[in-house]
C-alpha cells in the first residue's frame, strides 16, 4: 500500500506573530518558517506504519511557493520515499487544496492519505474532511492512535468529552492530533542527502484544477490588549462593579 501526507509550510510555532501594518496579514517577510506541526505527526505515523510492513511506500506533498521545497526535504529527511510540490502562489484555503489533493490521490493510487487535523496558522481544520468528501472515502479525523487489524484501520479519535474508537475500510482519510506520536529528530546527514533528491514539481493545471480564490481576507487584528485587575474591599464594591462598569450583571 502507498500512502501520501499532506504538509503545509507555516510560521514557526515558537515564533511570536506580528500583525502587518496595513492589517492585510501576519508578518511572514525574515520570518523562520516550518513545517506544520500537525503535518509532522502525520509523516511520522506514515513512517511507522512503513516500518511495520503496513504500507509500501510514502509520499508527501506540499501546495505553494517555491519556499515548500524546504519542508519537503524535511520529510525526505524523515524517511518519506518521494516528494510532490504543486506550485501556486494562491493562499491554500481549504477547498482548492482538497481538489489538489484528491486528484493526486487518484492519480497516485494512494490507499491511505494522511495530514494535520489543521495548520496552525489558518486553523481551518476542513481540508480532510473535504478532500475524504471530493474522493468519497471513509475519513478519521483527530486520531491519537491508529492501529491495522485484519485489513482495517482502527482509529481512536479525540472528541469533546472522551475518546471514540472507529473501524473504516481503505482507501481512507485520516487526520491526526498532537498525541498521536512524537516525530524523530531529524540528523544533518539524512537533511543533507534529501537535498540531493529530486522533488516531483507539478501547477494546478497539471491536474485540471482552477486556480480560483473563493475566500477572501478582508482584515487581521491582534485580539484586545486584557485589561489589568483590580482589588475591591468588599462585595458590595463587587457587585457595584459588575453592574455599572462591566455590565456583567442587571
Amino acid at each position: 500500500m502507498k500512502a501520501l501526507v499532506a504538509i503545509k509550510r507555516v510560521i514557526d510555532y515558537k515564533v511570536r506573530i506580528k500583525i502587518k501594518s496595513d492589517h492585510s496579514g501576519v508578518e511572514t517577510n525574515n520570518i523562520k518558517m516550518a513545517m506544520n506541526p500537525f503535518d509532522e505527526i502525520a509523516v511520522e505515523e506514515a513512517l511507522r506504519l512503513k516500518e511495520k510492513n503496513i504500507l509500501k511506500e510514502v509520499y508527501v506533498v506540499s501546495i505553494g511557493p517555491e519556499e515548500c521545497q524546504d519542508i519537503l526535504r524535511a520529510a525526505l529527511a524523515m524517511g518519506a520515499d518521494q516528494a510532490i510540490h504543486v506550485k501556486t502562489l494562491l493562499p491554500t484555503e481549504p477547498l482548492f487544496v482538497a481538489k489538489i489533493l484528491s486528484q493526486l490521490a487518484k492519480n497516485q493510487d494512494i490507499s491511505l492519505f494522511l495530514m494535520g487535523k489543521q495548520a496552525i496558522d489558518d486553523d481551518y481544520n476542513h481540508t480532510g474532511q473535504m478532500t475524504a468528501a471530493l474522493l468519497g472515502w471513509p475519513q478519521a479525523c483527530f486520531a491519537s492512535h491508529i492501529e491495522m487489524i485484519d485489513n482495517f484501520l482502527h482509529v481512536t479519535r479525540e472528541i469533546d468529552g472522551g475518546l471514540e474508537e472507529i473501524r473504516i475500510q481503505l482507501p481512507a482519510v485520516v487526520t491526526t492530533d498532537l498525541r498521536l506520536n512524537q516525530p524523530r529528530y531529524i540528523k544533518l546527514p539524512d537533511l543533507m542527502k534529501a537535498k540531493r533528491q529530486s522533488i516531483q514539481i507539478l501547477t494546478p493545471s497539471d491536474l485540471n484544477i482552477e486556480e480560483k480564490l473563493r475566500i477572501q481576507t478582508l482584515h487581521v487584528a491582534p485580539p484586545e490588549t486584557r485589561k489589568s485587575g483590580i482589588k475591591v474591599k468588599s462585595i458590595d464594591e463587587l457587585i457595584e462593579k459588575l453592574q455599572n462598569i462591566e455590565k456583567i450583571i442587571p
